[in-house]
């Protein structure tokens, strides 16, 4: 049993400097108070992504996920806006809509409730002997839902400033790659069998690719050349120039706005709490992250590449090979952070020292602490 508090140990943790900075305590990932603290001051009050905007093309689709226990709908309304809102009926609280689809009306399963696109109540059978019922008066409540760079970006606080003003500085490093003009190619969803923060932390070191990735892109990765600048207060970051192995993480040939180290830098995003973005000049992918658990998160995992490369006849080609090393390269983060959590669960686990490559662990471990004390 437990007998930690997990606030307290993180507290202690992230107290020092980061020169003596430490991993975060194990109680912090295996509580499940802990996580109820999260799902309550940390995923229901961000700016959490549902993915791509142009995942939903047309009038009509729509997906749906759940946000801190929330069933939440996002579409394409009638106008071609994106809308988000309760995937819970106004009637007997059915959910409405399941996975991913198109749909001219929304329709409950269990009594046939529909509701227009804009979520207001468009039928409901046999309701004309209840005196109290006014259709006009009963809509789906509206959830917060915009787009950001081409990110759909959606969150249950009425309150948070909206992304651009959240989010400003990471258009300031990467604006000059309009990340918002990037197409999507790839979306799929996995769920695996480690913490979410284990998973995120994973993604914001490049200390463990020589390593982890040793069948795949950790033979080219030197630790002695790596630097981890300080991050910003909703995001860290840090970037890598790669040499011409992978041609789509370069500028395209014909592109002449990219000068210089622009042509081959690649960022690594990790805004806060769960998105995860990859972006060169070429292609990105991405990570949505979603704790289902202290034991399990559920992953949107997409990519997809930037204009130059969409109107390349060859560009197709290029990106088979590219999503087949993604695949191997998530395989192998899949075993080393599911080995994690299975060391976590270990009588003598315990955190260890930091790397200075692991810099934004620590920025994320405060970030953490920060959100959770708040009551």
């Amino acid at each position: 049993m437990n007998r930690h508090d997990p606030v307290a140990d993180l507290a202690a943790s992230v107290a020092v400097p980061f020169e003596q900075a430490q991993a975060m305590p194990v109680s912090v990932y295996t509580s499940p108070d802990f996580l109820a603290l999260e799902q309550d001051r940390i995923f229901a009050r961000s700016w959490l992504c549902a993915g791509r905007a142009d995942a939903l093309k047309t009038p009509g689709d729509y997906l749906t996920l759940e946000i801190a226990g929330e069933p939440v709908i996002v579409l394409r309304d009638q106008e071609g806006a994106l809308r988000a809102m309760s995937n819970v009926c106004r009637h007997r609280m059915s959910v409405l809509l399941e996975g991913r689809g198109h749909a001219r009306v929304i329709t409950c399963p269990y009594h046939a409730w529909t509701y227009s696109l804009d979520g207001s109540l468009r039928g409901a059978p046999a309701m004309e002997l209840n005196s109290s019922f006014c259709k006009q008066d009963i809509r789906l409540p509206a959830i917060r839902c915009v787009d950001w760079q081409g990110w759909i970006m959606i969150t249950l606080d009425p309150d948070i400033p909206d992304p651009a003003v959240q989010f400003a500085d990471v258009d300031g490093l990467v604006g000059y790659l309009d990340m918002g003009s990037y197409v999507e190619t790839f979306r799929e969803e996995h769920r695996w069998n480690t913490n979410w923060k284990i998973l995120a932390e994973n993604f914001m070191e490049s200390y463990h690719l020589p390593m982890c990735h040793g069948g795949t892109i950790g033979g080219a990765v030197k630790l002695r050349d790596m630097t981890c600048p300080e991050g910003f207060e909703a995001f860290n970051y840090h970037h890598i120039l790669k040499d011409d192995s992978v041609p789509l993480a370069l500028a395209h040939p014909t592109n002449t706005a990219l000068t210089g180290e622009e042509r081959n830098r690649t960022w690594l995003l990790s805004i806060y709490p769960s998105l995860l973005i990859t972006l060169t000049p070429g292609y990105f992918w991405y990570l949505s992250l979603m704790p289902d658990g202290p034991d399990h998160v559920k992953i949107l995992y997409g990519g997809g590449l930037s204009p130059d490369f969409i109107a390349d006849p060859q560009a197709e080609a290029h990106f088979c090979a590219l999503k087949a090393l993604l695949d191997d390269v998530n395989d192998e983060d899949r075993g080393c952070t599911e080995r994690v959590w299975r060391g976590m669960q270990s009588r003598f686990a315990a955190p260890g020292a930091l790397s200075h490559l692991e810099r934004p662990n620590f920025e994320f471990a405060r970030w953490i602490f920060d959100k959770v004390r708040q009551g």
